[in-house]
């Protein structure tokens, strides 16, 4: 899953970015609210969004006032440093998920993350399956009757974005973008790469699903014939 972070602090931000990245998350990050708006306006398909409120140009209380006006449903965890209640009812008033004082403990922010993230694509269940393949996205552990392999970061990130659509074309482009992100300096080639990567282990896995090539479009993950 692809979030979008808006921290200002740059050492917070990093950390942050690293605790999410070993969690298997993909991150944009940004530092200040104006940049925020112009990631969640651009039309990049995020599945959350962490914003600070206290952030230069635009804060995050007005980032997300300005997001929810145009409609934008995406999850929202606010961050702040404040912790009075006047805070926290603004900020869920104007349409955040949840809200977190800092300092925080990494374990509380991946909690409050993976709930708000359940309760926006109503999955009560951490796995996801097809076919004879199962991905426990807590584990990020891909198995079947046959075994199982423990994914690393890009390998679940592209595995889980193919579970969670099934039979549906993802063009290149759109597995680079929610993967490697919008800025990123990666060749476009590589998707191919990790496609090979999924391809040898649900092979090894006996599975009764594949990962089908439609020329010149994109990939999808099947039930074999």
């Amino acid at each position: 899953m692809r979030l979008l972070l808006a921290e200002d602090e740059p050492s917070l931000s990093r950390a942050l970015v690293k605790i999410l990245e070993h969690a298997n998350y993909a991150v944009d990050a940004v530092f200040d609210g104006q940049e925020a708006l112009d990631y969640l306006e651009a039309g990049h398909n995020y599945d959350g969004a962490i914003l600070d409120i206290m952030m230069p140009k635009t804060d995050g209380l007005t980032v997300l006032q300005t997001i929810r006006r145009q409609g934008n449903r995406i999850p929202v965890l606010m961050l702040t440093a404040k912790s009075e209640i006047d805070d926290r009812v603004k900020g869920l008033d104007l349409g955040a998920n949840d809200y977190l004082t800092k300092p925080f403990a990494p374990p509380e922010l991946l909690a409050r993350i993976r709930a708000m993230l359940r309760s926006q694509t109503d999955q009560v269940d951490s796995s996801l399956h097809l076919g004879n393949i199962t991905l426990d996205t807590t584990a990020y552990e891909l198995s079947s009757p046959s075994g199982s392999f423990r994914l690393a970061n890009k390998e679940f990130q592209m595995m889980e974005l193919l579970m969670r659509h099934p039979k549906q074309v993802l063009s290149t482009e759109q597995l680079m973008d929610r993967i490697w992100g919008y800025d990123s300096e990666a060749e476009i080639n590589i998707v191919w790469v990790y496609i090979s990567y999924l391809r040898k282990k649900l092979a090894a896995l006996q599975a009764d699903v594949s990962i089908k090539v439609t020329r010149n479009v994109g990939y999808s993950l099947e039930v074999k014939a």
